[in-house]
């Protein structure tokens, strides 16, 4: 029988759990790295003489196979357990960007980061989200939500040391050094990683009835409820508007709110902070509120900060843009929280690896739409204002579809 208190790390396995926390921080530090893309694009253009669309190319295979193969891989983490998944991803994630070194042209860099560093790192994602969410069924927003800031905070790390490496050595080694940095920090990080026996709870635990999930449902049984349908559409809305403000908060800096170009970048590693903090902050508020409470309160928060950027738009100042895109930010990183722990709570945690692989396809399709609303509005109209207010508009449908529908299946709690 599995000892119902373990000892973790040399303490009792209430205190000792938070080590699993920060290890998934700095895996969470090390993927994250895919947001400094944009600091390799200029040089690579000049390397291998091609325009602005085929540089992205990469980055945009990179972040469809991350998303929509986590479902595939899903029913692995239940199989293997995270510390196999874990390491084996992250020498996946390391081949990526290794193999992406060597690269003589856009196709093969793409084909190499973009599909095998993709498939990596969808791999390793959900591991620590996974050991966050079952060792903390107290805590579960606010561990999940601290586990997975590294995967925000990244690009504040890594972008600048990309950016003097790039510099010195060139862009493709560079790549060489990240990809050797990432592989080395998710394996040692992915060692210690491993779930609770059955069963176990913190000492003196008592859940309260929003905490209890009777039930633990399989995927299909999963996608036969409404709440699933209600959480997939909200993450959907909520990645629409925090990728698409990801994508367009330089530009739009520039081209709508006449900043500087300088002013316009220093302020994309602000909004990256506020990325970051949104994933604990939305977490806590799961744990305090509720899930279908912190929803409705994000996705409100999404249609005010459209607005603001939409009414403002035309002589609101410096303001009103920090201001607004500072939200859209922080409420992207509050669905990574989120999402995991409504999962959780709704679905129980035994089938959790295949079923937040399911949820999390709404990130990859979100991602998908919202760069491309944001280009196309932009070629059609001349300007970014009119990405708002459609912005706002899915906004508050995901408020109603949040009331609705965010709710635990009956039978599960």
């Amino acid at each position: 029988m599995a000892d119902p208190s373990p000892t973790l790390f040399g303490m009792p396995a209430e205190r000792g759990r938070w080590v699993f926390v920060l290890l998934g921080l700095v895996i969470n530090l090390a993927i994250g790295s895919i947001y400094a893309w944009s600091v390799f694009r200029k040089p690579l253009e000049a390397t291998f003489g091609v325009g602005a669309t085929e540089s992205l190319f990469p980055f945009v295979v990179f972040l469809a196979v991350f998303a929509l193969g986590m479902p595939l891989v899903g029913s692995l983490l239940d199989r293997y357990g995270p510390r196999l998944l874990a390491v084996g991803g992250g020498l996946i994630v390391g081949a990526g960007w290794l193999l992406g070194s060597q690269s003589t042209s856009m196709t093969m860099l793409t084909l190499a980061y973009g599909l095998i560093g993709g498939a990596g790192v969808g791999i390793v994602y959900n591991c620590p989200i996974a050991v966050a969410a079952r060792w903390f069924p107290d805590r579960r927003g606010l561990a999940v939500g601290l586990a997975v800031l590294g995967f925000g905070l990244s690009p504040l790390v890594s972008a600048p040391l990309a950016n003097a490496l790039i510099a010195s050595i060139g862009p493709l080694t560079t790549m060489a050094w990240v990809g050797a940095a990432a592989l080395v920090v998710i394996v040692l990080a992915g060692l210690p990683l491993r779930f609770p026996p059955a069963g176990w709870a913190p000492a003196g635990w008592t859940p309260t009835a929003a905490q209890v999930c009777t039930r633990d449902l399989t995927r299909s049984e999963m996608v036969r409820t409404g709440a699933f349908w209600g959480l997939w559409l909200c993450f959907f809305i909520g990645t629409v508007a925090g990728l698409m403000a990801i994508g367009i908060a330089s530009p739009v800096g520039q081209e709508v709110f006449l900043l500087p170009a300088a002013t316009a970048a220093a302020l994309v590693g602000v909004f990256a902070v506020f990325n970051g903090i949104g994933r604990p902050l939305f977490g806590a508020l799961v744990d305090r509120i509720g899930t279908r409470t912190t929803a409705v309160a994000n996705l409100a928060l999404i249609a005010a900060a459209a607005l603001l950027l939409w009414a403002g738009s035309t002589g609101g100042g410096t303001t009103v843009y920090v201001i607004g895109f500072a939200a859209l930010w922080l409420c992207l990183g509050g669905w990574l929280a989120i999402a995991p722990a409504c999962t959780a709570a709704y679905c129980g945690t035994r089938y959790y690896g295949p079923n937040y692989g399911l949820v999390f396809t709404a990130y990859g399709v979100g991602a998908i739409v919202g760069n491309l609303l944001a280009g196309t509005l932009r070629d059609l109209v001349g300007s970014y204002t009119a990405v708002f207010l459609p912005v706002a508009g899915l906004a508050l449908l995901g408020v109603g579809i949040a009331a609705l529908l965010l709710r635990p299946p009956v039978g599960t709690a």
